[in-house]
């Protein structure tokens, strides 16, 4: 799919998420992880104090209809694996159907840092999609979504 993952709300009434890969020395300086922390700050606060690990998930919601999921792909210059990213998956999954999550919104994910072929990946992806109920739906290309019209000047 293309667009701005940040615009997916297939259904504002329904619970949905956004995940992305995230090294779990808590920086947020590169890639998507800027647009993170620039969207939701006090995520990007708590995301630094906590101690997560490779493989896990750290869960954030700024209200009881969104959710923010970050997997735990990388650690510092280490290059991530297959094996984590399965794992980080089958955890956002568990967690996600815990807290009612229907659609799951991503960028490309494990393919930075001289990452995880993109094909094995996706592969990766249709499988995890496969064994559950919860659309996981990942935005190979960004495209910004336009302002909207401002009504007041009608």
């Amino acid at each position: 799919m293309k667009g701005d993952l940040f615009q997916d709300g297939a259904d504002e009434n329904r619970a949905h998420a956004f995940a992305f890969a995230a090294d779990v020395s808590g920086s947020m300086g590169q890639g998507i992880a800027v647009a993170f922390a620039k969207r939701w700050p006090a995520f990007a606060e708590a995301f630094r104090a906590a101690n997560l690990q490779v493989g896990d998930v750290f869960a954030w919601t700024p209200d009881q209809n969104v959710w923010v999921y970050a997997l735990g792909l990388s650690s510092g210059d280490k290059k991530p694996k297959v094996s984590v990213l399965i794992r980080a998956l089958d955890a956002m999954v568990e967690r996600a159907t815990a807290d009612g999550v229907h659609r799951i919104a991503m960028p490309k994910v494990g393919g930075g840092k001289g990452g995880i072929d993109p094909l094995r990946v996706k592969a990766v992806l249709t499988e995890a999609g496969s064994r559950t109920t919860i659309s996981l739906v990942v935005f190979e290309q960004f495209v910004r979504a336009k302002p909207a019209a401002d009504k007041t000047e009608e």
